[in-house]
């Protein structure tokens, strides 16, 4: 009988670094990660397999894929303690794609899957901060409103900037719980106006509809040329990742950040990489804030002020540098990884 989903976290996994081609790149390594005991957030692989039927069974989903992805699902629940979709104590997950070869942003992901006008007052209750909640909020509406109900992106932007100009605020960051009620809002209303439907509360109907999406984005026109240049064929599909979300982005004892085991340009033998204090992964990218070293020898390389990971979480760094050591040894090869700190504890993602 054929296995659609395939489990990772708590130290095991269902599936391991060989199993590529089943599992795609992000998928197996995540596998991998697991199995060596790497604090990895639980969750689970849908296979490229089901990818290939949804393309050729017109958009449908093979016999027993629902049930396993709920008994998935359910696992992710019994080892955090919290529900999805529970007003109290919710979970919330992110959905990313994963093929068996690299396509850096060419498909989807979407982040904070779970929320809504119920849960995410529970996570207000749970972090103790309304700002984080609200601003996690209008991050999913704005993803899942680009990603999975195709709204173009600067409709988001343009309430956010509009908001910003009447507030007085020149950076996200000076907005606080009232501007993103307000902002939270204003992104329901696009969302109606240009789907004619309000934005989806029952979070089972955003999972579907997320998962369709990263699906659909295996064919959206920049990863068809993607794939073409590069000589990857369609019939490859792409696996889907499911994990439950951590946070860096809960105060000043979170972080998120990006690394390579070695010197990427010269090979040398040095931790490489950046983060930032209070973010979630897309803030290290979007090019709006400025990242911060790692270590106190990038730092200084750099000419930089600000305080290295090194200095100011010494505990977190400690262990990255025990990752470091750890996947280096296992794949005998440099790696590139990326990870989230939230309240103190170290989380692999990739």
């Amino acid at each position: 009988m054929a296995k659609w989903v395939y489990s990772f976290g708590g130290g095991a996994a269902e599936g391991r670094a060989g199993m590529k081609d089943l599992l795609g790149g992000k998928g197996a390594n995540l596998a991998e990660m697991s199995n060596l005991g790497l604090p990895v957030p639980p969750g689970f692989t849908i296979t490229t397999e089901v990818c290939t039927h949804f393309y050729t069974h017109e958009g449908s989903y093979p016999p027993g894929f629902e049930r396993e992805v709920a008994s998935a699902l359910a696992a992710i629940e019994r080892a955090l303690g919290a529900s999805f979709g529970d007003p109290l104590k919710p979970l919330l997950v992110s959905v990313r794609s994963g093929a068996r070869a690299s396509m850096p942003g060419m498909m989807d992901t979407v982040l904070n899957l779970g929320l809504n006008d119920l849960t995410v007052a529970g996570l207000a209750r749970n972090s103790g901060d309304e700002r984080f909640a609200y601003d996690s909020y209008r991050r999913f509406l704005q993803m899942y409103g680009q990603v999975v109900l195709g709204i173009e992106h600067h409709h988001f932007e343009e309430l956010i900037e509009s908001h910003k100009i009447d507030s007085g605020a020149v950076l996200d960051t000076e907005l606080g719980a009232a501007d993103w009620k307000t902002i939270v809002s204003g992104f329901k209303d696009v969302v109606a106006a240009q789907t004619g439907r309000p934005f989806p509360q029952d979070v089972r109907q955003q999972l579907w509809g997320a998962i369709a999406a990263v699906f659909g984005s295996w064919m959206n026109a920049r990863a068809v040329t993607y794939r073409r240049l590069h000589n990857i064929p369609a019939d490859w599909g792409t696996a889907v990742n499911i994990q439950a979300m951590v946070f860096g982005n809960m105060g000043e004892d979170c972080a998120t950040g990006v690394a390579f085991t070695r010197n990427p340009a010269t090979g040398a033998n040095e931790f490489y990489g950046e983060y930032l204090v209070n973010a979630q992964g897309e803030d290290v990218v979007a090019g709006t804030r400025t990242p911060q070293h790692l270590t106190v020898a990038g730092k200084e390389a750099g000419k930089s002020s600000l305080p290295a990971m090194e200095e100011v979480m010494p505990t977190v760094y400690a262990e990255l540098l025990g990752v470091r050591r750890i996947l280096e040894e296992q794949y005998r090869d440099m790696q590139d990884i990326e990870f989230t700190v939230e309240r103190g504890k170290l989380w692999m993602l990739q």
